[in-house]
C-alpha cells in the first residue's frame, strides 16, 4: 500500500467498483471523490460539484447560490482574493465557476505538479469561504445584471424560463434580481452555505494526470472536515400551466423571440431521441430551421434550437432573431418545420447525419480533460448513469423515425408552446404566434 493508499484508508474512506475507466470514493462525510486517469497527458482537469442551484432557492433569496459562487473567489481561511489571483496566474492555469439551476461548480485546469496545491486553493473557497468583501462583490453581480438587461439576446432566454415554469424556482433567472441582491445579508449568505456546502451535496471529479489515490487523501484533508448531516429536500416542480406569452417593449433593431415548453428529464431514456431532435431540427448549420431561415431566406443571423434536462422535468425551445417585417414569415417557417418532424417527413439521410454528428461531438469533447471531468462529476452528482461510448453509439443507434416524430409531436406541439419576445411592439409578437400556429395545424 502506498503512503496516500494508508492515508485514505486511515481515514475511512471506502473504495466502490470502478466505472468504466473511472474509480470512484466515497468519504465518511459523504463527500464523493471520481477521477479518471489519462496516461501520457501533463495536465489535470479539477471540479467541485456542489448541489444547489437556483431552483433551491426560496424566493426571497432568489441569486444567493451565483452569489456565493462569486464570493468563493473573495478570500478563504488561508488566501485573500488576491493570492488567489496570483496562485492560479503563476501555474498558468484557468480557474473559473458556474452555477446553473441544480448545481455550483468550481473548476481549475492546471499541470499534474500544481494538483495538490491548486486543490488546497480551491478546496478553501469551499470550505471556508470569507464574506469580508461582500459587498464589493455585490457591485459586480449588480453590474453583471445590468449587462445581462442590456443584452436582449440573452435576456429573452430567462423571459421564456418564466412563462414556460411560471411560478417555478426552476423559472427564476440563475442570475437574480437586482432587488434581491442589493439587500442580502452576510447571515442570510453565510446560512445558505452552511445549509447546502456540506459532504453528501458535494462531488470532487478529476480527470488527466490524476493519481486516484493521492487525490482521495487530498480531498480528506481538505474537505473531510464539512458536515455530514443530511441536506435540505429539494421541492418538486409545479404542475405546468397553460403556455404564456412575455412581451418586454424595448427599442431594439431586432424582434428577439424565443418559443418554449416543458421537455424531459434527465433519467427519460427518450433524451437521446431529444437530442437528435434538437439537432436536425436547429442544432447545426444543415438543420432545418437554419437552412431555412437564415441559408434560404436570409431573415436571421441566429437562430436556432435547445433543451435542458431537470431531475423531474425538462425545458426545449427555440430562439430567433430578427427584424420586424420578418418575424412573422419566421415564426410561420418554425411551426411548418415543426409540423413537418412531427409527422415523420424526415427526408434522405437527415436522421442517419444527426446520428453521426451526435456520436462526432460526443467523441471530440472525450478528447478534452475538463469535458471529461465534467461528465463525472455531473454524473454523480445528478444520478444519471455513466455510460461508456459503445453504449451512447447503441442508445443513439437506436433511435428511430418514428421516435423523433413522436417527441416531436409532444414537446412542439403548438398548444404547449409559451413565448418570449423583446422588442418595440407587442402586436407583432402576436402576428407572428398566429403565423406560427396556422402553419402548425
Amino acid at each position: 500500500m502506498t503512503a496516500v493508499a494508508a492515508i485514505a484508508a486511515a481515514a475511512g474512506a471506502t473504495d466502490q467498483e470502478p466505472v468504466q475507466d473511472h474509480r470512484l470514493t466515497t468519504l465518511p462525510n459523504g463527500v464523493r471523490v471520481a477521477s479518471e486517469a489519462m496516461p501520457g497527458l501533463r495536465s489535470a482537469a479539477l471540479g467541485v460539484f456542489v448541489g444547489v442551484g437556483s431552483r433551491d432557492e426560496p424566493e426571497a433569496v432568489g441569486g444567493i447560490s451565483h452569489l456565493i459562487e462569486h464570493l468563493l473567489f473573495r478570500g478563504t481561511d488561508r488566501h485573500t482574493a488576491l493570492e488567489i489571483a496570483q496562485i492560479f496566474d503563476r501555474f498558468g492555469a484557468e480557474l473559473n465557476a458556474a452555477t446553473s439551476r441544480e448545481y455550483t461548480a468550481i473548476y481549475a485546469r492546471v499541470i499534474d505538479s500544481h494538483v495538490d496545491a491548486a486543490l488546497g486553493v480551491i478546496g478553501g473557497m469551499v470550505r471556508a469561504p470569507s464574506w469580508d468583501d461582500l459587498d464589493a462583490e455585490r457591485e459586480v453581480v449588480l453590474e453583471e445584471i445590468a449587462m445581462y438587461e442590456d443584452a436582449p439576446d440573452d435576456l429573452v432566454h430567462d423571459l421564456i424560463g418564466q412563462a414556460v415554469f411560471e411560478g417555478d424556482a426552476l423559472g427564476r433567472p440563475v442570475i437574480g434580481t437586482a432587488a434581491v441582491i442589493e439587500r442580502l445579508s452576510e447571515a442570510e449568505i453565510a446560512d445558505h452555505h452552511a445549509t447546502n456546502y456540506r459532504g453528501h451535496g458535494i462531488v470532487v471529479a478529476a480527470a488527466g494526470a490524476v493519481d486516484h489515490d493521492a487525490l482521495v487523501a487530498m480531498i480528506e484533508r481538505e474537505l473531510g472536515g464539512l458536515s455530514a448531516a443530511a441536506l435540505p429536500s429539494r421541492p418538486l416542480v409545479l404542475p405546468p400551466g397553460p403556455p404564456q406569452r412575455v412581451f418586454v417593449a424595448k427599442e431594439t433593431e431586432q424582434y428577439h423571440v424565443c418559443l418554449g415548453a416543458p421537455g424531459i428529464s434527465r433519467h427519460d431514456d427518450r433524451r437521446f431521441a431529444a437530442g437528435l431532435l434538437d439537432q436536425l431540427l436547429g442544432g447545426g448549420a444543415s438543420s432545418r430551421l437554419f437552412q431555412e431561415i437564415r441559408e434560404r431566406r436570409g431573415m436571421a443571423y441566429a437562430v436556432y434550437t435547445y433543451g435542458a434536462h431537470y431531475r423531474e422535468t425538462g425545458h426545449v425551445g427555440v430562439y430567433v432573431g430578427t427584424r420586424e417585417e420578418n418575424v412573422a414569415e419566421c415564426l410561420g417557417v418554425i411551426g411548418r418545420e415543426i409540423a413537418a418532424v412531427a409527422a415523420g417527413a424526415l427526408v434522405d439521410d437527415e436522421l442517419d447525419r444527426a446520428k453521426d454528428a451526435m456520436k462526432g461531438r460526443i467523441a471530440l469533447s472525450l478528447e478534452s480533460t475538463s469535458a471529461r471531468m465534467g461528465r463525472l462529476g455531473r454524473a454523480f452528482l445528478t444520478g444519471v448513469p455513466l455510460l461508456d461510448t459503445d453504449e451512447i453509439s447503441a442508445r443513439i443507434d437506436a433511435v428511430t423515425e418514428d421516435d423523433i416524430a413522436a417527441l416531436a409531436g409532444e414537446l412542439f406541439a403548438p398548444q404547449r408552446l409559451s413565448a418570449a419576445c423583446i422588442g418595440p411592439d407587442a402586436e407583432v409578437l402576436d402576428r407572428g404566434m398566429d403565423a406560427l400556429l396556422a402553419e402548425a395545424r
